[in-house]
C-alpha cells in the first residue's frame, strides 16, 4: 500500500492506493452538500425555507458510507447526513422542493427537510423518534439474506440516539440473525445540548458493539479517506460473509442541533479545536499538497456546483404552491388495494378457531413465498398457543423465525422486510406485550404511505381478551389503541371461518393490519371451515340475526355474549352485528340497521371511555338522529384493569351487565 500523508493539514491522509479520480470525486462529492448547505443556511435566514438541520463539518461521513456502497444498497441516513442524497445523484430541485414543501418534493408537502425516503434512490427517510429505523435495516438486511443478493444495508444514527431502546434491540437482533447492516453512530459530541458525558458511561462507542458480539471500528469522521476506505474495505467482506458491524464515527458538531438552536452550550474552545479539523478544507489542502488539485480546479468545480444549486433553486421557487383536495389527503393515507374474492371449496372441516388461523396462516405461506412470520416462540414450538406448530418443518428457519424478545425491533424489522419486498406476520405473544412495539407501529408503519408513498405490508397477530384468568398483562383488548391511528387497519373475527378468511385478506391487503385473536374463543368455539384458501372483504360486517326491535353491535367475544343473551330472550327481534373489522368500519350497515329499528346498544370487551363503542354512539348520533327511538347505550368492562381471580375478573366483564341495559333499552 502506497501512502502519503499531508504534512500541513489537522488530519493525516493517507491515500490507500487511490488513484487521483477516485480522490478528486470524493472532494467534489464533499464539496456540493457544504456548498447547498451554506446556500441553505442564507435562504433560512431570508425565511424561504422553515428550518434546517446542518452537518457543516461532518459531510466526510455520509460523503465516505455512500461512496462505499452500491447504488442499489439501502442507505437509511438522519437529518445530518445531505451528503447521502447529493451522493445517490437526487436532482437538487426536487430535494429543494422537499424543503419547501412542493410537489416536485418527495413526500407532497406532508413532512419536512429529510424526513422521507425514496425507492428510486434507495434511500429510507428517517422519522423523529429515532430508534425505529435501526430495526427497519435490520428488516431490509434480512430481505437481502433471503434474497442471496449480497448486498449491505446502512443505517445512521448519533451518539445521542444509542441512548434509545431501539438500538440496542436492533443491534441485539443484527448480531444474532447475521444480519449484514453497517450500524453508522456519528458521535459528534452533543445530543442537541447534552454532552457525551450526560449520555453514556461507556468509554467509547464501539464498547456496545462488542457488547453484543459485533465487531466494531473506531474511524476519524472528518478524513474522507480513512472513512471511504474502512467502510469499502469492510462492506466487501461483509457482502460474502453476512454479518453486522457498528462504526464510531469521531466528529463534531460545528452548528446548532437546528439553526435555532443555536451553539452556546459549547466551550468556545472545543468549537475552535475542531474547526481546526475541518473535513472539506483540510481535504483540500491535501488534494492541493499533493498536486492532485490546482487552485484553478477548486475554482471551477466551486463555480459549477453554485451554478447547479442557482439553476435548480429557480426551478424549486418557480413551482407554485402546493394543492390538494380532502380526497387527495384520505386517498395516500392507505395504498390502493383491488380486494380479490376467493371462494372458499365445498369441503369443509368443523374446526375450531384456533385451527382456523393456523391453517390460514398456512396457506397463506404456500400462497406467498415471500411471506416471513416473525414472533417469540413462534418457530420449533410452534408460539404459546401452538398456532404455528409444524411450521419449521414446512417452511424453514428462515421464514418462520424465532425473535428475542425485542418487540420494537421486530416491528421496524417487518417494516423492513415490506420495503425490501417481503411480506410479514409478526406475532405478539399477547397483545398487551404491543405496548413495547407501539412506536413504530403508530409513527412507522401507520404513517410512512401518506409521508413518502411507502406501504407496510405487516400484519401484527394480536392474542387479545379475558375470560382465561390471565390477569391484567396477558389479558387486555387494547383494539382502541390502534382505531385512533390512521393509516391501520384492525381486524378482530369472531368465528373460525371470518377468521381463516380475514386472515387471508389482511395478508393479501399491502396495509399495516393489526389483526385480533380472542383467547378464549380459541378452544371452545367450533364452525365448519372450507378447508382450502378463500378471502372475505375487510369493511363489511355480519348481520347475525335479523328483527325490528333493536340493534346490536358487536365484535369478538362480545358477539357470543349476545347471541347467549338473545338465545335467552327470544321475544327480542334484533338485529345482530357482527363488525368483523374496526378499521375500514362498516358503517352503511350500521346505519342502514338503526334507521330501521330505531334503537341501538353497543357492546365492547375493552372499558368504556375511549373505546371503539364511544365512536360509534357519537357517528350514530350525527347521522341517524331523526330516527333514534331511544339514547344510544354503551356497554362495556369496568373502568379498571383486568383482574386475576375468576370472582373479580367475571364482574369486571361487560357480559353480565349486557343483559339488563339490553332489557332497559328495550323498554324504553
Amino acid at each position: 500500500m502506497s501512502t502519503t500523508i499531508s504534512e500541513h493539514s489537522s488530519l493525516k491522509f493517507i491515500s490507500n492506493n487511490l488513484d487521483n479520480s477516485q480522490k478528486t470525486n470524493l472532494y467534489k462529492r464533499m464539496l456540493k452538500p457544504r456548498l447547498i448547505e451554506e446556500k441553505m443556511l442564507i435562504l433560512l435566514r431570508q425565511g424561504k425555507i422553515s428550518k434546517w438541520f446542518s452537518g457543516i463539518g461532518q459531510e466526510a461521513i455520509a460523503v465516505g458510507v455512500t461512496a462505499a456502497l452500491k447504488n442499489e444498497e439501502y442507505i437509511l441516513p438522519m437529518h445530518r447526513n445531505l451528503g447521502v442524497f447529493t451522493g445517490r445523484d437526487i436532482p437538487l430541485y426536487r430535494l429543494f422542493s422537499q424543503w419547501q414543501g412542493k410537489a416536485n418534493g418527495f413526500t407532497k408537502g406532508r413532512d419536512r427537510s429529510f424526513h422521507f425516503g425514496t425507492q428510486e434512490f434507495k434511500i429510507v427517510g428517517m422519522i423523529s423518534h429515532l430508534g425505529p429505523q435501526l430495526g427497519v435495516a435490520d428488516g431490509i438486511a434480512l430481505g437481502n439474506l433471503l434474497k442471496k443478493n449480497k448486498q449491505v444495508t446502512a443505517v445512521f444514527t448519533g451518539e445521542g440516539g444509542t441512548s434509545e431502546g431501539d438500538f440496542h434491540e436492533a443491534l441485539n437482533v443484527a448480531a444474532v440473525w447475521d444480519l449484514p447492516v453497517l450500524f453508522c453512530i456519528e458521535n459528534n459530541g452533543y445530543g442537541l445540548s447534552t454532552p457525551t458525558n450526560e449520555q453514556y458511561r461507556c468509554k467509547h462507542m464501539i464498547d456496545k458493539g462488542v457488547g453484543y458480539g459485533m465487531e466494531a471500528h473506531q474511524i476519524d469522521g472528518n478524513n474522507i479517506l480513512e472513512v471511504y476506505s474502512k467502510v469499502a474495505e469492510l462492506t466487501e467482506s461483509m457482502r460474502e460473509n453476512p454479518r453486522p458491524v457498528l462504526l464510531e464515527f469521531i466528529t463534531f458538531r460545528m452548528r446548532g442541533h437546528e439553526e435555532a438552536s443555536g451553539t452556546k452550550y459549547v466551550p468556545q474552545d472545543l468549537m475552535d479545536a475542531w474547526a481546526l479539523k475541518d473535513p472539506v478544507e483540510n481535504y483540500e489542502k491535501y488534494l492541493l499538497e499533493t498536486e492532485v488539485l490546482t487552485e484553478e480546479m477548486i475554482h471551477n468545480f466551486k463555480k459549477e456546483i453554485k451554478q447547479e444549486i442557482d439553476e435548480n433553486l429557480e426551478l424549486a421557487f418557480a413551482e407554485g404552491v402546493i394543492e390538494s383536495s380532502e380526497s387527495d389527503e384520505l386517498n395516500d393515507v392507505y395504498k390502493e388495494f383491488v380486494y380479490q374474492n376467493i371462494k372458499p371449496n365445498k369441503d369443509v372441516k368443523n374446526i375450531r378457531l384456533i385451527d382456523a388461523i393456523s391453517d390460514g396462516l398456512r396457506q397463506s405461506m404456500e400462497r406467498h413465498e415471500n411471506l416471513v412470520i416473525m414472533g417469540q416462540d413462534v418457530a420449533e414450538y410452534g408460539g404459546v398457543f401452538k398456532i404455528t406448530d409444524g411450521f419449521v418443518a414446512a417452511f424453514g428457519k428462515e421464514r418462520v423465525r424465532n425473535t428475542p424478545i425485542c418487540e420494537s425491533a421486530i416491528v421496524s424489522a417487518g417494516m423492513g422486510l415490506s420495503i425490501n419486498g417481503f411480506k410479514a406476520v409478526i406475532e405478539m405473544q399477547f397483545a398487551d406485550f404491543v405496548s413495547s412495539g407501539f412506536n413504530p407501529i403508530v409513527n412507522y408503519l401507520a404513517k410512512s404511505h401518506y409521508r413518502w408513498n411507502e406501504n407496510a405490508d405487516v400484519v401484527v397477530r394480536m392474542p387479545c381478551g379475558a375470560g382465561v384468568g390471565a390477569g391484567p398483562f396477558h389479558s387486555q383488548t387494547n383494539e382502541a389503541w390502534f382505531t385512533k391511528t390512521p393509516g391501520l387497519k384492525v381486524v378482530y373475527p369472531a368465528f373460525p371461518y371470518d377468521a381463516k378468511g380475514l386472515l387471508a385478506t389482511s395478508i393479501e391487503d399491502p396495509n399495516p393490519v393489526l389483526f385480533f385473536e380472542h383467547k378464549a374463543l380459541y378452544r371452545s368455539v367450533y364452525q365448519d371451515v372450507p378447508t382450502d384458501y378463500y378471502t372475505l372483504p375487510l369493511g363489511v360486517a355480519a348481520l347475525l340475526k335479523e328483527g325490528n326491535d333493536v340493534t346490536v353491535i358487536t365484535y369478538g367475544a362480545g358477539v357470543h355474549w349476545a347471541l347467549e343473551v338473545l338465545g335467552k330472550h327470544t321475544d327480542i327481534k334484533a338485529d345482530l352485528l357482527d363488525l368483523r373489522t374496526l378499521q375500514p368500519l362498516d358503517t352503511e350497515t350500521i346505519y342502514t340497521s338503526v334507521k330501521k329499528t330505531g334503537k341501538v346498544i353497543i357492546l365492547q370487551e375493552d372499558s368504556l371511555f375511549g373505546g371503539i363503542a364511544s365512536d360509534i354512539s357519537a357517528m350514530v348520533m350525527e347521522n341517524c338522529f331523526e330516527q333514534l327511538d331511544a339514547p344510544v347505550k354503551r356497554v362495556a368492562s369496568l373502568e379498571t384493569p383486568i383482574p386475576f381471580a375468576a370472582a373479580l375478573e367475571k364482574n369486571y366483564l361487560a357480559k353480565n351487565r349486557f343483559e339488563k341495559e339490553l332489557l332497559d333499552i328495550i323498554n324504553y
